[in-house]
């Protein structure tokens, strides 16, 4: 499975969604842009913290799609949110085996390091591992409603996504004016 494939089926889900920097945005970006997107431009493995605050703070579903790399740079956060638990926050976390956005150099999930176990040391639950199309929908289905995290095992490579033109300040008003138009429209009768 390729990462397109990951982002595709995370684009056809009903929730915000926060994505993590370098290739997997620029790929998201390519593939279905919307203003629910909140494209990371910087902040290497603060993705997941971000969409958990959301999760928290907006009562919204939310999504956050993480690459292996970025993951491991803020494994605490694995902690956070096993502790804080939200039923509306579903992790992706896309494991290709390499930091695909600095030429796929190997990360340490390469070698003897799993995600899944340390997702489940830190007290996560519903973690579910995927190796292809089918398995990634059917973890969606058992995530519907109830937190969850998903790691996605896919080749390493990239797509030929463009950068993406917005500035962060203008991905960050562009998501904000979303949330307020949407807070608006659930308070309608």
């Amino acid at each position: 499975m390729r990462r397109s494939e990951v982002l595709i089926e995370v684009a056809r889900q009903d929730t915000l969604i926060v994505c993590s920097l370098g290739f997997v945005s620029r790929e998201l970006h390519a593939i279905a842009d919307s203003a629910r997107n909140f494209y990371m431009l910087g902040s290497m493995g603060m993705a997941s913290s971000i969409g958990l605050g959301l999760a928290i703070g907006q009562g919204r579903r939310v999504t956050v799609v993480d690459g292996d790399g970025s993951m491991l740079m803020n494994l605490g956060s694995l902690v956070t949110i096993a502790h804080q638990a939200p039923d509306n926050f579903c992790l992706v976390i896309i494991d290709n085996k390499a930091y695909g956005s600095t030429g796929n150099q190997p990360s340490y999930t390469a070698q003897q390091a799993s995600l899944a176990a340390i997702a489940r040391g830190a007290g996560n639950i519903n973690v579910l591992q995927v190796r292809d199309a089918l398995g990634l929908q059917q973890a969606f289905s058992q995530c519907a409603g109830k937190r969850g995290l998903i790691i996605a095992e896919t080749e390493p490579g990239n797509e030929d996504a463009p950068i993406i033109q917005l500035t962060p300040m203008e991905i960050k008003k562009r998501f904000a004016a979303m949330l307020i138009k949407r807070d608006v429209h659930d308070l309608s009768p």
